[in-house]
Parts: C-alpha cells; sequence; structure tokens
C-alpha cells in the first residue's frame, strides 16, 4: 500500500517492563505490543499485561499479540488488558481472527522464500485491517530479529502494511524509505536482552524513523 502522508506509525513490541511502557509512548510511540504467545521468551499473563497498559500515555494503542492460542485465551487477554487491535502470527483463519469483535492485524512468516501475492492474502484474510510481514519461518515466533528480502512483499495491497524481523535503529531508515510501509514493528532491534528494552535504542529508532519520514516527503515534493 503506498501511502502519499508520510508518517510511519510505530510499534514497539514485546514489553514485559512498566517503565518501558511509560518511556516508549514518551518517545513518540504510537502502539505498545503485548506477547500472549506460548512458548515466547516475552510471553506476558493477561494480569501483568493489564497492570503494565496502565502506564500507556493517551492515544498510544495497546495491541495484543497471539499465535495459536485458544479462543478462551484470546478472550481472557481482551478481558483484562482492553486491546486496541489483536495480531496473529499462527494458523489462525478469518473466522477466529475476526470472531472477537476487536479490528485486527494477521502477520506473514516471510522467513521460508515463499512470497504470497496480494490477491491470495485479501482473499484468505479479508476481515484483517492490515498485514505484518515478518522473517520468521512458517510455524516460527516473531522477535526473532531474522530480516527478509523486502523486494519480496506483495505489490499492490489494499490495506496497511506493517514491515516487521530484524529491524531496529541502523536499518530502519533504508526500511522505510525503501518499503514505504504504514508502520514499523520492533522487539529485539530495541533489547539488551529478550523482552528488556534498552533506552538509547528506542530513542534512537524513533529518531531514524522520523528522519525516514522527513527524507520521503523531501523527496515526493522535489
Amino acid at each position: 500500500m503506498r501511502r502519499t502522508l508520510f508518517r510511519t506509525r510505530i510499534k514497539f513490541c514485546g514489553m514485559t517492563r512498566a517503565g518501558d511502557v511509560r518511556l516508549a509512548s514518551e518517545l513518540g510511540a504510537d502502539a505498545i505490543g503485548f506477547v500472549f504467545a506460548r512458548d515466547s521468551p516475552r510471553q506476558v499473563r493477561p494480569p501483568e499485561a493489564r497492570s503494565m497498559r496502565n502506564a500507556l500515555a493517551p492515544l498510544v494503542d495497546a495491541v495484543a499479540l497471539f499465535m495459536d492460542n485458544s479462543a478462551e485465551e484470546v478472550r481472557e487477554a481482551i478481558r483484562q488488558v482492553r486491546p486496541s487491535l489483536l495480531q496473529f502470527h499462527g494458523a489462525e483463519d478469518d473466522a477466529f481472527c475476526r470472531g472477537f469483535g476487536v479490528p485486527w492485524l494477521k502477520a506473514v512468516a516471510m522467513g521460508d522464500g515463499q512470497a504470497p501475492t496480494a490477491a491470495a492474502l485479501q482473499a484468505r484474510y479479508p476481515g484483517a485491517s492490515g498485514f505484518l510481514f515478518d522473517g520468521h519461518a512458517p510455524g516460527a515466533a516473531g522477535g526473532s530479529g531474522a530480516r527478509f528480502d523486502w523486494s519480496r512483499l506483495p505489490a499492490e495491497l489494499a490495506k496497511p502494511v506493517m514491515l516487521a524481523g530484524g529491524l531496529d535503529p541502523d536499518n530502519v531508515f533504508d526500511a522505510i524509505t525503501t518499503v514505504l510501509p504504514w508502520g514499523v514493528d520492533v522487539s529485539s532491534g530495541i533489547e539488551s536482552a529478550p523482552g528488556i528494552k534498552d533506552g538509547e535504542r528506542m530513542r534512537r529508532f524513533v529518531e531514524e524513523v522520523r528522519r525516514a519520514d522527513c527524507h520521503v516527503e523531501h523527496d515526493t515534493d522535489a
């Protein structure tokens, strides 16, 4: 999805500490992700996420991330955390994802060399609010820090594109100016350890996103 207004949305994912949530809000993140996927090193329980959600600043969205969780687990997270958006990384189908009455993104694993077409994605997930493309292999957890070839992204998607997978402060400028995504999603690229965010890397990531936005807008106006 090509954009004409260049303010890239920023999502910091895999939060495990209220202080990191608060700092992310202050730095200008648009959304904060809480991981409920089993076996993730960043997994939190709904009561923990609910407590961290209280550290969110106004106008910052809470996103709940799942990977083949049961419907009961998804409902409990929604009940306690009240997320603005759900994010599904597993084999969930459209009916499952839209069954909770909350807008949702479908993550697409790009780590196996297969590039789905825009038509196939939109036909399979018509209820998705957008698509997030990540570098992990199908069936593997996100947040791995694996990057993929951005040229493999399907063209002509009619819905917003979120770019993830191996992003960090050193490459997000190139990612944005190359892909022009609606938003970028980062987890391991702003960490000192899984789930432990690094304040300086968070700050630099936001600065590089804003620098890319100004660069893209300047090039468009030229």
